[in-house]
């Protein structure tokens, strides 16, 4: 095979996208979508410690948002498996677009309200929490089965074109135009996305659906835990957020260890560009069936990559390192998704989409305890490398310990293949 038949090979498989109208119209919604949101991202803490001077308020706009991510975000899955998921997307993206109506409003304001903020916040999480199960219960049925894994690298790659581009806008329009205007582009990506869902087709509950209810979501809970594959693509990830997410001690590095706070946005980009890279690069994951294996392999790297950018010596190599480590994040995400989507019955895939949702969720944010933790104990550059190699012993404890999930083949797992049935029975490829 000759270099370029190989590069060929490297390249991100478009296929989805050619071949599939919902898909497209699914991935530019989420790719709008996360780009608006991730625009407000930069314009809710900075405006919160404009009006109080105070690091804690800034803090505790993650603490208000925490209790609505879990609530909604398993209330939403057992919602997403019961009702037309395209009208709940709709729906509930018109009440997003509202409320960023009111930030946009009161951010005009001669003297814009701190209450306000804080009740809109945890509204605007209840609501994104409760649509993302439907969003991602969609996307299996809008391609063919055997073109999941392409369909979340292009999923991903939209999502991180949008957390890359959008702080950088969010910054600009705050430092030129005003906080108030990075609501107004959010607000005008909601609704775009919004008429995006709408245009789609409707995708009825193949079976007989169950109610949204505490039952339903224990019946979900029961599910994933029975389930030894889904458990080590949840137990992965955890220990990869929890263990080993450098993002905290982000400031501290750039300013106290390299004494370069100049370039403190290098690093926050690092990892996306990183990602980015590997998604343009995907297509050889088409051609992997052990899903189990590539996920711990890339979860190592991870943590690998981590311990390294704690210990080089040079910003320029810190960097390189946090660049492959978002690389092989990404990898880890598309495998982990690919499992989900070929593996999970339609009946379940809504509350299962909530409960994974919490796992990527509620990791980060008590990584950045344990990493602030460990860096005001010991140091920040011990910090960064001991999450690293705990990460790579965590991932490792994993796999030995979840023997199925390190085996698991799309080709002959029990799961995969029923959902194919299942699939082929009702005229799905």
């Amino acid at each position: 095979m000759s270099w370029a038949d190989r590069l060929r090979a490297l390249r991100m498989d478009l296929t989805p996208w050619r071949t599939s109208r919902d898909f497209r119209l699914l991935l530019v919604a989420g790719t709008v979508f996360y780009f608006g949101a991730m625009v407000s991202y930069v314009a809710i803490p900075f405006q919160i410690y404009t009006l109080t001077g105070s690091n804690f308020a800034v803090g505790a706009i993650g603490l208000v948002e925490l209790v609505p991510l879990v609530v909604f975000g398993l209330y939403g899955g057992a919602l997403a498996d019961h009702v037309d998921r395209r009208r709940l997307l709709v729906g509930l993206g018109v009440a997003q677009a509202l409320l960023t109506g009111v930030l946009a409003v009161n951010a005009f304001r001669d003297e814009p309200s701190i209450l306000v903020i804080f009740v809109i916040a945890a509204l605007l999480v209840s609501t994104s929490a409760m649509q993302r199960p439907s969003r991602e219960a969609l996307m299996p049925r809008t391609v063919a089965h055997d073109q999941l894994t392409a369909a979340n690298a292009l999923s991903s790659f939209g999502m991180q074109i949008g957390v890359l581009a959008g702080p950088m806008l969010g910054g600009l329009l705050v430092a030129y135009v005003g906080i108030g205007w990075c609501f107004v582009v959010d607000v005008t990506g909601l609704l775009v996305a919004t008429v995006l869902y709408r245009l789609m087709q409707h995708y009825p509950h193949r079976a007989e659906t169950t109610p949204p209810s505490l039952a339903a979501i224990s019946e979900g809970m029961r599910y994933a835990l029975s389930r030894r594959d889904l458990l080590g693509t949840y137990l992965v990830d955890i220990a990869a957020m929890l263990l080993a997410l450098p993002v905290v001690l982000f400031p501290a590095l750039a300013e106290e260890v390299f004494e370069r706070p100049e370039l403190l946005g290098l690093l926050y980009s690092a990892e996306t560009i990183g990602a980015v890279v590997a998604t343009v690069l995907s297509g050889w994951t088409g051609r992997v069936h052990h899903h189990g294996r590539a996920i711990v392999i890339a979860a190592i790297a991870y943590g690998g990559c981590v311990a390294l950018a704690g210990v080089m010596p040079s910003f320029g190599l810190v960097v390189v390192m946090l660049a492959l480590s978002g690389a092989a994040d990404m990898t880890s995400g598309i495998f982990r998704s690919t499992v989900w989507s070929q593996t999970i019955p339609e009946a379940m895939r809504g509350r299962l989409a909530g409960i994974e949702m919490l796992s990527y969720s509620l990791g980060p944010l008590g990584g950045q305890v344990r990493a602030g933790v460990a860096a005001d104990l010991w140091s920040v550059r011990g910090a960064i490398t001991s999450g690293g190699v705990a990460c790579v012993a965590g991932v490792v404890g994993t796999a030995v310990w979840l023997r199925d999930f390190w085996s698991y083949d799309d080709r002959t797992d029990e799961h995969a293949i029923a959902e194919r049935a299942t699939r082929s029975a009702g005229g799905e490829e």
